[in-house]
């Protein structure tokens, strides 16, 4: 009877405990009455308003992440996630699901929805055995062993060995209800074979951070920004190597050279490609480390195909590139484990790519070791230890790292500052971002490492070039390839931009820099890029307490700095004018 009037939703209650249910999602409440302001957002159809139907960018990377939120929120109800062990059990179990769940739609596993069908044929509706069954198919994805797998129902022998850390170590599956389940199978049920693992995981790292909820498409960084770093940092040269290997090549070639000789350039840029190391000391959930793979196995294809049209031979290429020669730092524990699993992620669809272009299938079953991203503080940490390299080793260290200004660093972050910065004399007015130039700076001095940031265009101008930039030249660096200030947003609807600028370190060369013009979108080559990011001299304009002859002391700069509560917007001032107009010769413009 209740069926026919179509409702929107189900929901019944014993006066302590209340369940719903909503047809329309598909979707399962359960909750004590007295806990339902934590969560009403459940019931806000019942005021007529309904979830919004995302039809940005990267539709699938939201769809899926707002899935995995519910799944998390679900299962954070039912844990104590004030427990560190059991919060890092469960960011472990996040991402073993999450990789089922891509497995199962993207050709990993032996057949399509693998995972997700077992499951629904058996376990119980009610969920009460649904940790026991997530439990016995991890451990029989765990290991090969045979004593160990004989242990297990038969109905696990379906599940294929995987390991490769991710399911290496054996954790307590967190409480799991009735509505887990349901999600776990609604989860399933969803195509993962759109999912874009540079987006993904910077979309999952929002499903674990509540507050970001509201603009669960803002926090992944466009592919076209990350390539402003990328390209003049490596990728630019390694292209223009290859083309050169080409020409190089046909020349031979048509000289009657054997293919050996002929292809031996193109043969070194492949020895290169797999020696060097890609550095990303705050690489949240992995977006740059995952476009310099893609581009570099891209490129990998690439040449393997100009070796055989060039050669004419019927070479079985094979990847040269391993996820081993990626490194980073994450502070969030989340962020860092879901930049390992979106690696894994990304290797598999390029493995894919291989086959397609080469006809040759890579094997990715068992996972091979993952790239090596490290859960700590970068500013504390010794670079050398994360990612150990000799002066001659190819490295190019990238990324986005935060740039909380002086003023708004916490008590944790100045102590921060204090550690990354102990040997920098002049460091309490600079940003936060500095710690990153600076301990860049000693990372590759005396090496052929490389390192370009994006950053606020602040660390740039006044007084900060000379506390930052001063002692990185002094370690004999320089600055060979700048991007001035622009708007820094990504693919979002709604995404706030932030004037940023792209700053290249290295050592001193004899070659032209290569400046960027935003506003202009011109390139220029120069002679030298001095820290105010101009093609002149590097004359550092520092400060003074020398105090001009008859003048007082300059106590402060001009700067309104009080929290704005000076400050009036127009509607503001016209109404304090339209009460008070005798205030008028108080209120001036700032310029």
């Amino acid at each position: 009877k209740i069926a026919k009037h179509s409702p929107r939703l189900y929901i019944v209650s014993n006066g302590v405990f209340v369940v719903a249910y909503d047809p329309k999602e598909n979707d399962w409440y359960e909750n004590r009455i007295d806990l339902l302001w934590k969560d009403f957002e459940f019931f806000t159809p019942l005021a007529g308003i309904e979830k919004i139907q995302f039809t940005a960018e990267a539709e699938a990377d939201v769809k899926s992440a707002e899935l995995m939120a519910k799944l998390f929120d679900d299962i954070r109800r039912y844990n104590d996630i004030r427990d560190p062990q059991i919060v890092h059990s469960l960011n472990v179990f996040m991402s073993r699901l999450l990789f089922c769940f891509f497995a199962e739609d993207t050709g990993l596993f032996p057949e399509d929805n693998l995972f997700t069908n077992t499951l629904r044929t058996h376990t119980k509706e009610d969920g009460s055995d649904l940790a026991k069954f997530i439990d016995h198919a991890f451990l029989a994805m765990s290991t090969n062993d045979s004593a160990v797998l004989s242990t297990l129902p038969k109905l696990y022998e379906v599940f294929p060995y995987v390991n490769g850390g991710l399911f290496r170590d054996r954790y307590p599956i967190p409480v799991l209800s009735r509505r887990a389940r349901t999600l776990i199978l609604n989860c399933g049920e969803y195509n993962w074979r759109e999912i874009n693992p540079d987006i993904f995981g910077s979309m999952i790292q929002a499903v674990v951070t509540p507050e970001h909820r509201a603009g669960l498409g803002m926090h992944y960084t466009s592919v076209p920004n990350i390539e402003k770093v990328i390209r003049p940092l490596f990728l630019d040269a390694l292209e223009e190597e290859f083309e050169t290997a080409c020409a190089e090549a046909r020349e031979k070639m048509a000289k009657k050279a054997n293919h050996d000789r002929a292809s031996q350039r193109l043969r070194n840029l492949l020895n290169r490609l797999s020696n060097i190391k890609f550095f990303d000391p705050a690489c949240g959930s992995g977006n740059f480390l995952i476009i310099t793979y893609k581009r570099l196995r891209e490129l990998e294809i690439r040449i393997w195909k100009a070796m055989r049209e060039i050669t004419g031979m019927a070479l079985l290429p094979f990847p040269n590139i391993t996820l081993t020669q990626f490194y980073g730092i994450e502070l969030d524990e989340y962020a860092a484990e879901t930049a390992t699993l979106s690696m894994w992620l990304a290797e598999h669809q390029m493995n894919v790519k291989f086959q397609e272009e080469l006809f040759v299938l890579p094997e990715t079953l068992p996972l091979k070791p993952s790239g090596h991203i490290v859960c700590g503080n970068a500013c504390r940490l010794d670079w050398n230890t994360v990612c150990p390299h000799a002066p001659e080793d190819e490295v190019y260290i990238m990324g986005n790292p935060p740039y909380l200004g002086s003023k708004l660093q916490d008590a944790i972050q100045k102590d921060d500052m204090k550690v990354a910065l102990s040997d920098v004399k002049d460091k309490k007015g600079v940003d936060y971002i500095a710690a990153w130039f600076w301990k860049g700076a000693k990372y590759i001095k005396e090496s052929k490492a490389k390192y370009a940031f994006v950053t606020t265009n602040s660390i740039s101008q006044g007084e900060q070039v000379a506390m930052l930039w001063k002692p990185i030249f002094d370690l004999g660096l320089e600055i060979f390839y700048a991007r001035t200030s622009f708007k820094w947003s990504n693919n979002a609807k709604y995404n706030a931009a932030v004037t940023v600028a792209i700053i290249g370190v290295g050592n001193k060369n004899n070659t032209q820099k290569l400046l960027f013009n935003e506003q202009e979108n011109k390139a220029y080559k120069v002679k030298n890029i001095n820290p105010y990011l101009s093609a002149s001299d590097n004359v550092i304009v520092a400060k003074t307490y020398n105090i001009p002859q008859g003048l007082p002391k300059a106590e402060f700069g001009c700067m309104p700095y009080d929290n704005g509560h000076l400050l009036l917007s127009e509607p503001e001032k016209d109404s304090m004018l339209e009460n008070y107009p005798e205030v008028n010769i108080f209120i001036k413009q700032i310029i």
